[in-house]
């Protein structure tokens, strides 16, 4: 069998790409091309991240708006569409989709599907949704809706160029907080907007230095805390709550939201009696919190779990 030309090979691909595309005509998974389509047509992206053959919420969505020619006539001027394909079978996607697709994934701070995240056609996003109901017409009204947020980010910013000091500072705050988006995703694609809060507060009048602080330590542990319990290290788990807390620096919701994980870890122990101390002594940090209003639920299922003749016993062990 003799080899394809890189042409017809293309051509091949090409087809491949579009043929698996779970939102059907008028979809790409390429993303560089799609923001260079988006910037000749002076369109904004919308970005679809799905996992079309398992996600229940992505197959409705799909269904119910992406399939109608409503949604098709009402964002075909305004967004060029591109579908980020997270499928149990990988034979739909090329290896070089595929890893586009988690490089964006852990670009753009995904955490669920579907995830829909409007941006511009550099792929700076200002505004993230998901699945809504309704159906096609809604959702393109829904769609509008956020669409409007980049006019009132643009017009923003022309506006606090004009402003100074914590003037302008707090004016820049408001409009990243219009936009809704994660906190990791605010610095990552608004670093200059950050830097400006900062040069135009150096003493730090409007906390947002100090917030956000707060929130990358937050946001480190997290991650940290995540990475160990997908390795099922508990004990490193633990000690890294312990280290944290001990470190200390956090306001007291934070310094409880990271002593509650202690009774989270021995709950995946199955060691409730454990667990339900941890929780007490959660609670004693902030007792006022809406945190602490919500610990006697998991105290009880706490206790429901241990009547169950679980203690001691490895729940993932059959």
């Amino acid at each position: 069998m003799k080899m394809m030309t890189s042409t017809r090979a293309a051509l091949v691909a090409l087809c491949c790409s579009s043929f698996a595309l779970a939102g059907g005509e008028g979809w790409t998974s390429d993303f560089t091309a799609a923001k260079k389509e988006a910037a000749e047509s002076k369109k904004d992206l919308l970005i679809d991240f799905t996992g079309s053959d398992w996600c229940g919420w992505c197959i409705k969505l799909n269904k119910e708006v992406f399939s109608h020619q409503a949604f098709k006539d009402g964002v075909k001027d305004k967004f060029v569409l591109v579908e980020l394909d997270f499928p149990n079978d990988k034979s739909k996607l090329s290896a070089e989709t595929q890893a586009q697709n988690k490089q964006l994934s852990e670009v753009y701070g995904i955490e669920g599907f579907p995830t829909i995240l409007l941006t511009d056609a550099e792929g700076k996003p200002f505004a993230s949704t998901g699945y809504q109901e309704g159906g096609a017409e809604s959702y393109v009204k829904h769609l509008d809706e956020l669409l409007a947020k980049k006019t009132v980010r643009d017009n923003g910013f022309k506006a606090a160029s004009a402003l100074e000091g914590s003037d302008k500072a707090k004016a820049l705050i408001a409009i990243l907080d219009s936009l809704g988006l994660d906190d990791s995703v605010t610095a990552k694609f608004y670093p200059e907007v950050i830097e400006q809060i900062r040069a135009a507060d150096p003493e730090d009048a409007t906390g947002f230095v100090k917030r956000a602080a707060i929130k990358e330590k937050m946001g480190r542990f997290e991650d940290e805390l995540n990475n160990r319990a997908q390795k099922k290290d508990f004990d490193g788990a633990l000690k890294l709550v312990d280290e944290t807390l001990k470190e200390g620096g956090l306001p007291p919701d934070e310094t409880q939201q990271v002593s509650i994980t202690r009774a989270m870890i021995f709950a995946e122990q199955s060691k409730f009696d454990e667990a339900m101390k941890a929780v007490e002594d959660a609670r004693a940090i902030s007792p006022s919190s809406e945190l602490a209003s919500r610990l006697d639920g998991f105290i009880a299922q706490l206790k429901e779990a241990k009547a169950h003749g679980t203690e001691g016993q490895n729940p993932n062990e059959d």
